[in-house]
């Protein structure tokens, strides 16, 4: 199994405030789950973050993540929300000074 932070990837652009918190996380989580937007079986969903409209989606197989970061569009649609949200999806990286020793 590959290291966590080889199968995560960041999430932006998601809308902060319009709904609780543990209902915009089951969003996302369906919403990376689905084939139609190339997504797969997910780990964990880590929202809210110390940074408003980001979350971190951890997927079980690394594989998930290279066919999340092709796709062109992530729209965020669901009945729930009043219209569909852009996100922007990019490679998780770990901060590069925890490497240098």
């Amino acid at each position: 199994q590959a290291a966590k932070s080889a199968r995560t990837v960041v999430i932006t652009g998601i809308p902060d405030g319009l709904l609780h918190n543990d209902v915009m996380t089951d969003i996302l989580m369906i919403h990376f789950q689905m084939s139609k937007n190339n997504g797969g079986d997910v780990e964990e969903v880590t929202y809210p973050t110390v940074r408003k409209g980001v979350a971190y989606v951890t997927f079980e197989d690394e594989e998930v993540v290279e066919r999340v970061l092709k796709k062109d569009e992530h729209r965020l649609e669901d009945k729930r929300l009043s219209r569909y949200y852009l996100l922007n999806v990019t490679r998780y990286c770990e901060n590069v000074s925890s490497f240098i020793i």
